[in-house]
């Protein structure tokens, strides 16, 4: 998956207008144009399509954070120069503050079963032996997941949701 696939899930997941989107790059510290925004969130075949680069998504997904935990005291976080699919979903489970038994559901909303263990291996250190590397298709499964969690809560009925609560 591309930085540009996962940057379009999750606007949709989250539905984030432009000025949204603009304020969670600033909240992760770079300022970004409408025009880049869009041209970030097109398609590859698109005319205007920029490729968003590792530092750009990693300050994206500090913004993300800090939209939907707080500020942190201290220094601000500093985006990674260079990202893998287990940087990213690191970031996704402390944004959105999941513990493993929440990522298994979402995955589970996603047809796709894992066991803790198996999902431990994807926060351990690269150097541990029992470190895994998150591919691509897990990582598309675990975005579809949050889609379906998510984007499904945006769009119903403040009614229809609280008669689910009960």
């Amino acid at each position: 998956m591309t930085n540009n696939d996962i940057l379009r899930q999750l606007r949709y997941t989250f539905d984030y207008s432009d000025e949204q989107m603009m304020s969670l790059f600033e909240a992760g510290g770079i300022t970004a144009s409408r025009a880049e925004v869009c041209d970030w969130l097109k398609k590859e075949e698109e005319e205007d399509f920029v490729k968003i680069v590792d530092v750009e998504m990693a300050t994206f997904l500090n913004g993300f954070i800090i939209d939907k935990r707080g500020k942190k005291e201290g220094p601000p976080m500093q985006p990674e120069k260079q990202l893998n699919n287990n940087i990213i979903f690191r970031k996704l489970k402390i944004a959105l503050n999941l513990k493993d038994d929440d990522i298994i559901h979402i995955l589970d909303l996603a047809n796709m079963r894992i066991s803790k263990h198996e999902l431990s291996s994807f926060f351990r250190k690269p150097t541990q032996r029992q470190y895994r590397k998150c591919n691509d298709q897990f990582l598309r499964n675990f975005l579809h997941g949050l889609q379906l969690k998510f984007r499904d809560k945006l769009n119903q009925p403040k009614d229809v949701l609280k008669r689910k609560s009960k």
